[in-house]
C-alpha cells in the first residue's frame, strides 16, 4: 500500500528539489507539494496523507502554528519539521507540535532514511485508532516526586544542571522526552545522544527551563488511575533494567555505542506501558486483571484487549520521536527477541534479558518470571549458557546502587 506524503515550502525551488529526491521512491509514497500553509490545510481536509514535511519560516500561518493545527485535527499523521533556521523559539514551538525536526539543507539520504522508516513503523500498529493516539501524544507523563523536583529545582534561585540531568535520568516519560529533542536537529544538534545527563549539558540550562517552564514539555501522571505502588514498580523496574542492560553488554565485551543504547533501551523499554496506563487507563487496568487471573505474560493480556502489546506501542512512538534505532528495536521486540530478523548481539539482546533477570531477581509475579526468557534466539547467539553468569552480575550490581 502506497504512502502518502505532503511537503510544504514558500520556496518553489525547494519544492522543485524535493519532487527530484523522492521520484526514485513513487512507487512507495504519493506525493503533494504545498506552497503555504493554507493551501496544504485544504488539499488535506480533500485527501488524507500520512506524513506532513513543512518548512518552519513561511509567510502567513508558519510552520509550527500549521503543525499544531495539523496535530489538533488530523492526530495520526506524521509530522516532521524541516528548516534553515536554528532560532530557539521557533524550536521551541515546534517540540510540542513536531515529531522530528531536519535541518536544511537536509542530505537527500537522511530524508529519504525518515521518511522509509516512518512507513516501517505504521506497519507496527495495525490498528488505525491507536497510531492516531500514539501519534497525538506530545509529551509522557512522569512520575508526580520527580515532576515535582524537576520543577522545584528549575524555579530555584540558582538551578544546578547537573542536579536537573539526574532528575531527569530517573524518570521514563523525561528522558524518552529529552531524548526526542536531542536526536532532532531541533536545537541544531546533530549527533548520537544516548545519555540524558548528556542531552540536558548540550541543550544547556535556559533552554531547558524554557522547554519545562514555558513549553511544559513535562507532565504530571495522574495518580488515581493506578495505585501509587505500581506506578513506584515501574520506575523501579525500569531503572533495574537500564543497569542491567549495560551490565551485560559490558560483560559480553560490547561496542561503546551498544553498551549506552542498552542502557537507555532498558529504561525506555516499557514505555508503552506509560501510553495505556495515560490514554486508556481502564482497559491497562483489565490488562493487568486479566494477567493475574490467568497467569499470562501481560504482554499476552494487552494483545487479547488491545490488538498489540506495549512493546508496540512504546517502539512505534519512541520511532517516531526519532530515537535511534537500536533503542526502537529493542523496545519492539523486549519480549519477542526472536521477531528481529537480525541475529547478532545487541541492545536488545541486553535488554531481553535484562528485564526477565530483574523479575528473577526481585521475586516479580509468576506471569512475568525468568521461564520467558527465548532460550532459541539466546542459543542462535550462542550466549544462552552464560545466563547464570549474566544473573550474578547483575544482582551484584543492583545490590551496589
Amino acid at each position: 500500500m502506497q504512502g502518502k506524503i505532503l511537503f510544504v515550502d514558500d520556496e518553489s525551488n525547494v519544492l522543485q528539489g524535493l519532487r527530484r529526491m523522492l521520484r526514485p521512491l513513487r512507487k512507495e509514497w504519493t506525493a503533494h507539494f504545498c506552497t503555504n500553509a493554507k493551501e496544504a490545510l485544504e488539499l488535506m481536509a480533500r485527501e488524507p496523507v500520512d506524513v506532513v514535511v513543512s518548512d518552519m519560516r513561511m509567510p502567513g500561518i508558519d510552520g509550527a502554528q500549521f503543525l499544531l493545527e495539523v496535530k489538533k485535527t488530523y492526530p495520526d499523521v506524521i509530522r516532521i519539521a524541516l528548516s534553515g533556521y536554528s532560532e530557539e523559539d521557533l524550536a521551541l514551538r515546534a517540540a510540542r507540535s513536531a515529531h522530528q525536526y531536519l535541518a536544511k539543507p537536509c542530505e537527500p539520504e537522511k530524508l529519504v532514511a525518515t521518511i522509509q522508516r516512518v512507513q516501517s513503523l505504521r506497519q507496527l500498529l495495525a490498528k488505525g485508532a491507536l497510531r492516531d493516539l500514539v501519534s497525538g501524544m506530545d509529551t509522557l507523563p512522569s512520575l508526580p516526586s520527580l515532576y515535582e523536583e524537576i520543577m522545584e529545582e528549575l524555579e530555584s534561585e540558582d538551578p544546578s544542571i547537573k542536579r536537573v540531568g539526574e532528575i531527569i535520568g530517573r524518570d521514563v516519560g523525561m528522558t524518552a522526552k529529552i531524548l526526542q529533542l536531542v536526536n532532532s536537529a531541533f536545537f541544531g544538534l546533530t549527533r548520537h545522544v544516548s545519555s540524558p545527563e548528556q542531552a540536558v549539558t548540550l541543550l544547556g540550562l535556559n533552554t531547558i527551563k524554557a522547554l519545562v517552564l514555558s513549553s511544559q514539555i513535562f507532565s504530571q501522571f495522574q495518580e488515581e488511575n493506578f495505585p501509587p505502588q505500581f506506578l513506584d514498580q515501574l520506575w523501579t523496574h525500569s531503572l533495574n533494567a537500564a543497569l542491567c542492560a549495560k551490565t551485560i553488554a559490558q560483560e559480553s565485551g560490547a561496542e561503546t555505542h551498544i553498551v549506552e543504547d542498552a542502557f537507555m533501551a532498558g529504561m525506555l523499554h516499557d514505555v508503552g506501558k506509560l501510553i495505556l496506563m495515560h490514554a486508556l487507563p481502564e482497559k491497562a487496568a483489565q490488562a493487568l486483571d486479566r494477567s493475574e487471573t490467568t497467569e499470562e505474560p501481560l504482554w499476552k493480556s494487552e494483545e487479547a484487549i488491545f490488538g498489540t502489546s506495549h512493546a508496540e506501542l512504546g517502539a512505534y512512538l519512541l520511532g517516531v520521536w526519532g530515537l535511534p534505532d537500536n533503542i526502537v528495536e529493542a523496545t519492539a521486540f523486549h519480549h519477542c527477541p526472536g521477531r528481529c530478523p537480525h541475529r547478532e548481539f545487541s541492545a536488545l539482546t541486553a535488554v531481553h534479558t535484562a528485564d526477565v533477570m530483574d523479575y528473577a531477581l526481585h521475586g516479580g509475579p509468576s506471569y512475568q518470571g525468568p521461564n520467558l526468557v527465548d532460550q532459541t534466539y539466546l542459543s542462535d547467539l550462542g550466549v544462552l549458557g552464560r545466563l547464570k553468569e549474566w544473573k550474578q552480575v547483575c544482582h551484584d550490581v543492583l545490590h551496589q546502587e
